[in-house]
């Protein structure tokens, strides 16, 4: 694949990654792409690089526009190793005197990355990099997902290179949003909801922080997947709704079976929230990617958990799943617990604890059902199901 010019005298020289297909226990099912950009100036700058494996590519893509020798300043926005793990390679290529331009805990990460003594320039928010007819300003977005995060804004194109934020993982011929559509927001939430969620008071404080500043957007311009310039104000206005987690009238039952008893009553349950007009949808957890079932539940107001009990203890599957939302740190959610049991039932106690450490709102101590479920324990999964919706909102539904 060729360099592309995105901009008069920018250029895109990353690279498509189409097979990678787990991306730290997220599934990138669609593969991903590692963003990085040329600028051709009185100082030509490259601003970031890509996964060591494709350094060389990435290079081949510069040579097809200038002599990557040429390259006078490195920026790199984010050190996570997908983005700066080519840095070593590149700056053999260019002469390792040249400035690498990265924020002040950048220049912390890269320094244990790449004990090499490179030119290290740290930068801060409002800095400013004059290019010749371009000027770069910095604005660190720390933990938007890492400490060392920051932006690059070309004020004179009005273009945002914006490190992970507004990314997707998604490998494909398209480079804009404009060429992809609509089908480009699934992944867009995926991503959100898997990476940056964590991040979402951040996230509200950082789209304030670019308002005050008056910050003219025609491009934005992340390290991953599709960039935009049709219309940059849609995926900033997603993140915004996204970040604000308000509940809907939406439900996730989520749930591992051993002989068939849970799974009868995540059934039960899910009809009885249909039957309420709730968005209800039953996700096995061998069935569902953790990563997948975590994107529905950015925008659930509810979500029901159940599990049989195994050993005195969770199924495994459940814990994993547990361990991998609460990291997430969902807000603004109702929650319930169920599971059928043999001899000791200890599963429910378990996930309420759990669902209360991540503060969801409990509206039910939570239903264990003793081996079978007699048509007695189905009603009462019912009724769950009928309580459940009574906690949700009454006007709002979530879109699948």
């Amino acid at each position: 694949m060729d360099p592309l010019k995105i901009s008069e005298d920018i250029y895109w020289v990353g690279a498509v990654d189409w097979n990678i297909r787990d991306f730290h226990g997220y599934s990138t099912y669609a593969g991903t792409t590692y963003n990085a950009y040329l600028i051709l100036d009185d100082h030509v700058t490259l601003i970031d690089t890509v996964k060591k494996e494709f350094a060389d590519e990435l290079l081949a893509k510069v040579s097809k526009v200038i002599d990557p020798k040429r390259i006078d300043y490195v920026v790199s926005n984010h050190t996570e190793m997908d983005h700066s793990g080519g840095l070593a390679r590149v700056m053999h290529k260019i002469g390792e005197d040249k400035p690498v331009y990265c924020s002040i805990m950048g220049h912390k990460n890269l320094s244990k990355h790449f004990p090499q003594p490179w030119n290290y320039k740290p930068v801060k928010s409002a800095d400013e990099l004059s290019l010749g007819r371009r000027t770069l300003t910095f604005l660190e977005t720390r933990m938007l997902h890492w400490p060392d995060s920051m932006f690059s804004y070309v004020k004179e194109d009005r273009i945002l290179f914006s490190s992970d934020a507004f990314g997707q993982h998604y490998a494909g011929l398209e480079r804009f949003d404009d060429e992809i559509g609509e089908a480009i927001m699934p992944h867009a939430k995926k991503y959100f909801a898997n990476i940056l969620l964590l991040y979402a008071d951040r996230i509200l404080k950082l789209a304030e922080q670019v308002t005050e500043m008056g910050l003219q957007l025609d491009m934005i311009c992340p390290d991953h997947g599709i960039m935009w310039r049709k219309d940059p104000a849609k995926i900033i206005n997603a993140y915004v709704e996204w970040a604000r987690q308000a509940p809907t009238r939406k439900a996730l039952v989520v749930y591992d079976t051993m002989w068939h008893s849970t799974e009868a009553m995540a059934e039960a349950i899910v009809e009885a929230l249909g039957r309420q007009g709730v968005d209800a949808c039953p996700m096995h957890l061998r069935k569902w990617h953790r990563s997948d079932i975590m994107t529905e539940v950015l925008d659930a107001g509810a979500v029901i958990v159940g599990s049989p009990t195994i050993n005195n203890g969770l199924f495994p599957t459940v814990s994993d799943f547990l361990t991998y939302m609460k990291g997430l740190k969902p807000k603004n959610k109702v929650g319930a617990a169920f599971g059928s049991y043999g001899w000791s039932g200890e599963a429910v106690k378990l996930i309420n604890r759990e669902l209360e450490a991540m503060r969801f709102s409990l509206v039910d101590p939570g239903l264990r059902v003793q081996y079978v479920p007699t048509e007695q324990s189905l009603q009462a999964c019912h009724d769950l199901g009928d309580k459940i919706a009574r906690a949700l909102p009454a006007d709002t539904r979530g879109p699948r």
